[in-house]
């Protein structure tokens, strides 16, 4: 468990060095500082646990210190020392949000154990922080949804590897969701309170990446006028995501294998190895064994990340998610801009099911959004799926729709198309609800046709209709639950 890090502003040195060696000998580290402006160098420079500021200091007094440390760190415990102490300027630090006061001379027991105190309150509401992150990207998972037997496939191994601190390696196209699955991975794990530590590693210039990753010691090169923490450090007890790790140029590769190693790294001027506990899921949309082959990709790396491969498959390989992940998108953006809109016309659909997606379900996101903020009825209609189409699967793109307009929907229907048209919306709604119920049960059909209102046999039949296999939501897992809401 890391030791507390005290801050400690007092203008008599004297007192700075007793306070020190007090603090020492009860094993916090401590940070000195002789006035204001230094004491805001140390906080800028990296958050303390706690702060012991003198009320009273030539310069930057004590309660304008007191207002600057709690903007930059809101949640810090300040408790104020002065050798002037009265019950107006109790109040009033107390009123600009200090932990506590106390007046030299001081005691002390009474002094570690007000920091005690203090650290453990600290702790608390950051206790409280996490397990609301928690709930919250909890609440996140139940976005993953999914009927396809492919990703089921892959949720059950999420599930299965989840508890264990094997590295996983996850291989996809841009868009797949590997960030997601990644996030559902460390939720599932023991490290769920710890951080989520994520970057691209293709995103960030080469010479900037490993200052990113390891941090570096005050003085490493110029410019360096204070220590920075690396991401490694920031996962420490939790996950790093290293996205795009295939973009990783060849001396940091040396390094990563390293730190999988020994569970150790260097920061960029250390002398000394920084031992970390982590977890690591990397993710690419590359192939890496032929990366290897070609001499751009370091093998014994390649086999420390390729312990757990788990591939996720394009979404135009379970297309029979589409209308599930468009009906959940619009859900949530006509939420948000507060429209009401009831789904999508068979055309639209059909235009949805032709597309190629290359850019996934990202890109479905997208055309969803925009669709919702462009329609002006309560069906979204192919006018409105504005698609980037493909020339990869030229047999694949649908023809061109024209715009449709409120003339033309009058003119056009006709008794027969109008009829036609409802038979198709209706078979399509009665599909797509029954995919929903049989995704929440997890394929138990007796509790399916519970939610749905049904008797079983009426239930079954529906199923043999539309040629719904219950079997394949038998995979469906509790810890992530991909229903879509009604």
């Amino acid at each position: 468990m890391t030791t507390a890090q005290i801050l400690v502003v007092d203008d008599e040195q004297n007192l700075r060095i007793l306070i020190e060696a007090l603090l020492e000998s009860a094993g916090y580290r401590v940070l000195l500082a002789s006035g204001g402006e230094e004491a805001l160098a140390h906080a800028t420079a990296g958050e303390p646990d706690l702060a012991i500021v003198d009320l009273r200091m030539p310069g930057m007094d004590g309660l304008t210190l007191l207002e600057h440390l709690l903007r930059l760190h809101s949640e810090l415990p300040v408790l104020m020392l002065t050798a002037h102490g009265t019950v107006a300027q109790a109040v009033e630090a107390m009123h600009k949000g200090a932990y506590d006061f106390l007046t030299k001379p001081f005691d002390s027991t009474d002094l570690l154990t007000r920091i005690a105190k203090a650290l453990e309150v600290q702790r608390l509401k950051r206790e409280v922080a996490r397990l609301q992150t928690l709930v919250q990207d909890r609440a996140h998972f139940e976005h993953i949804v999914t009927c396809n037997a492919k990703m089921q496939q892959v949720l059950h191994r999420v599930k299965h590897i989840a508890s264990t601190d094997t590295t996983v390696c996850l291989y996809g196209e841009s868009g797949t969701g590997k960030e997601l699955i990644a996030k559902a991975l460390h939720m599932a794990s023991h490290r769920a309170a710890a951080p989520f530590v994520a970057i691209n590693c293709g995103a960030i210039p080469e010479g900037l990446l490993e200052n990113e990753l390891f941090g570096h010691e005050k003085g490493a090169f110029t410019g360096a006028e204070r220590a920075k923490r690396g991401l490694l450090l920031q996962a420490h007890s939790g996950t790093l995501f290293l996205d795009e790790v295939g973009e990783l140029p060849a001396l940091l590769q040396v390094k990563l294998l390293r730190v999988l190693q020994e569970r150790e790294f260097y920061a960029v001027g250390a002398e000394q190895p920084t031992k970390v506990d982590l977890r690591l899921i990397a993710a690419t949309n590359r192939d890496l064994g032929h990366a290897v082959s070609a001499g751009a990709f370091r093998a014994d790396l390649y086999y420390r990340l390729h312990v757990i491969p788990i591939v996720l498959p394009p979404l135009r390989e379970r297309r029979d998610d589409i209308p599930l992940l468009a009906q959940y998108f619009l859900e949530r953006y006509s939420q948000a801009l507060d429209k009401e809109l009831q789904g999508f016309t068979p055309a639209a659909l059909q235009r949805l099911l032709a597309y190629t997606w290359p850019g996934n379900v990202r890109e479905l996101a997208n055309v969803v959004e925009r669709a919702v903020v462009l329609t002006t009825r309560p069906l979204l209609t192919p006018d409105v799926l504005l698609l980037e189409e493909t020339l990869d699967h030229p047999e694949l793109t649908p023809a061109p729709v024209p715009p449709v307009t409120d003339s033309q929907v009058k003119e056009d229907a006709s008794p027969r198309l109008v009829l036609e048209t409802l038979e198709q919306a209706r078979a399509a709604c009665e599909r797509t609800y029954l995919v929903q119920v049989l995704t929440a049960t997890h394929g138990i059909v007796a509790r399916a046709a519970v939610l749905a209102g049904m008797h079983r046999g009426p239930f079954y039949k529906l199923l043999q209709k539309y040629a719904i296999e219950p079997e394949a939501f038998r995979h469906t897992t509790g810890s992530f639950p991909s229903q879509v809401r009604r």
